[in-house]
């Protein structure tokens, strides 16, 4: 497999919205009911432009092989980390903070991990979060945290984060989405 990762531009946007709703649909089915992942997809789960215009958005793309084509180019997977208060939601998510974050005594965020179904557990999760913890890391943040959805919780359970608390958000018509808070030192 041969991928390459970058940080996302405004240009991706498109692209990334196609694959963000592929990954919630085919790889949050066993943790979500269709009506939680509808109305997610709607008020919380989407791209972050604000994380796109701070370079804190990282695409990974994969090259793929057809027979009866040429190379091509593919999207296998997007995360990122921010120096934004917003724990987690996208564009449309109602409950954005946008304030600065303080490294000497704030916690970065990491933010909006979406894998393509077609490369789920081959590694690039893995290799975004090694991007976005690095990059935090550099900016001077001592601590990362996130709000996990319940499909990524064994991820980054695996990669060190432990559980802070359970969180419940509201995603309309009266339904709630179960995500996790977790957190850990870089």
């Amino acid at each position: 497999m041969q991928t390459n990762i970058r940080v996302a531009t405004a240009a991706d946007i498109p692209k990334l919205r196609e694959l963000i709703e592929l990954s919630v649909r085919k790889l949050q089915a066993e943790d979500y009911t269709q009506s939680q992942i509808d109305n997610a997809l709607k008020t919380v789960f989407g791209v972050d432009s604000q994380l796109v215009a701070d370079g804190t958005y990282f695409v990974v793309e994969a090259q793929v092989s057809e027979a009866t084509s040429p190379t091509r180019s593919t999207f296998a997977g997007c995360g990122g980390w921010s120096k934004h208060a917003t724990l987690y939601g996208g564009d449309q998510w109602s409950g954005r903070e946008d304030a600065l974050l303080d490294p000497q005594r704030d916690t970065a965020k990491i933010r909006a991990f979406f894998v393509h179904p077609n490369w789920a557990r081959q590694g690039i999760a893995s290799l975004i979060l090694d991007a976005c913890e690095s990059a935090a890391r550099q900016t001077g943040f001592t601590r990362c945290e996130m709000g996990a959805t319940l499909t990524g919780v064994k991820f980054f359970s695996a990669r060190g984060y432990k559980a802070v608390k359970d969180i419940q958000v509201p995603v309309g018509d009266g339904e709630m989405l179960p995500v996790v808070q977790m957190e850990k030192s870089i």
